[in-house]
């Protein structure tokens, strides 16, 4: 755990949520009914006149399944975002000053066919393969997912799918298993998180995870949230759009790694 010394990083030696300890030991949390029937209801209403209103955003080929920066585009996401029962656990974590840095609604449809294994960061401390981790040094956690359920999510819905523990490998997943049903680590066995309308789903960005395929369900509805440490990057929108650049700036920069240089990064898991 860590704690904010002036805008330093120092250890945190009180007592912790249990959630906030899971985090760091497994890689993943849930918190049960953190939002009323109510407050889902209004998100739920707001997120789909978004959905309404806005055409679907990016390239991929998943796009008409999600809105971005919902923090900018519904009142009621960007106040669910400061629940205390969330901050009261990913703040020991990342730091009393930690901010959203992504923000997206997802709808899921029923036949969502899943995803391969993979990271949304990471790892941050990098090791090859037994190279344990020393325990007696906690974790260091730099962002963490969740996913406001706006609907029940069960095993035939497509939950997200995570390997307890495999944030502490320092690898990302190897590519020979990147499809690999189930995928292991160390002996642990993938973990479904399921919920229901209401609860907050809590997972690392460097844990081992996807999104597990539905089977004959309803699919997900949920609003992503993606916390992390001060000085990690927002990324609500591409580089294009928010930069901190004068058009002279923007017009010098001629090569792709000088447009890198000066900020102006190609979209990817965060933002596109």
């Amino acid at each position: 755990m860590i704690r904010r010394i002036l805008k330093n990083v120092g250890l945190y030696e009180g007592d912790a949520p249990d959630a906030s300890v899971q985090l760091e030991r497994d890689g993943w949390a849930r918190l049960d009914g953190v939002f009323s029937a109510g407050e889902v209801a209004t998100m739920k209403a707001e997120i789909d006149a978004v959905f309404d209103a806005m055409p679907p955003e990016r390239s991929r080929d998943d796009k008409n399944e999600f809105r971005y920066e919902m923090v900018n585009r519904s009142a009621a996401c960007q106040g669910a975002l400061a629940h205390r029962r969330i901050l009261e656990v990913v703040e020991p974590l990342l730091g009393e000053d930690c901010h959203v840095i992504a923000n997206t609604a997802w709808r899921n449809p029923p036949e969502f066919g899943g995803s391969v294994w993979h990271t949304d960061a990471g790892p941050h401390v990098p090791r090859p393969e037994g190279v344990p981790w020393d325990d007696r040094i906690p974790y260091p956690v730099f962002a963490v997912a969740t996913h406001f359920l706006l609907a029940d999510c069960t095993v035939a819905d497509g939950p997200t799918e995570v390997v307890p523990g495999s944030h502490r490998s320092g690898r990302l997943v190897p590519y020979e298993k990147l499809k690999t049903e189930p995928l292991a680590y160390e002996g642990r066995q993938p973990v479904l998180l399921e919920g229901s309308a209401g609860d907050v789903l809590l997972f690392v960005s460097d844990i081992w995870h996807r999104g597990h395929a539905a089977e004959g369900g309803r699919g997900r509805y949920f609003l992503q949230v993606h916390y992390g440490r001060r000085d990690i990057a927002q990324r609500l929108r591409t580089t294009d759009v928010a930069n901190q650049l004068s058009p002279e700036a923007i017009e010098r920069a001629t090569t792709n790694r000088e447009r890198e240089l000066v900020g102006l990064h190609p979209p990817f898991f965060y933002d596109g």
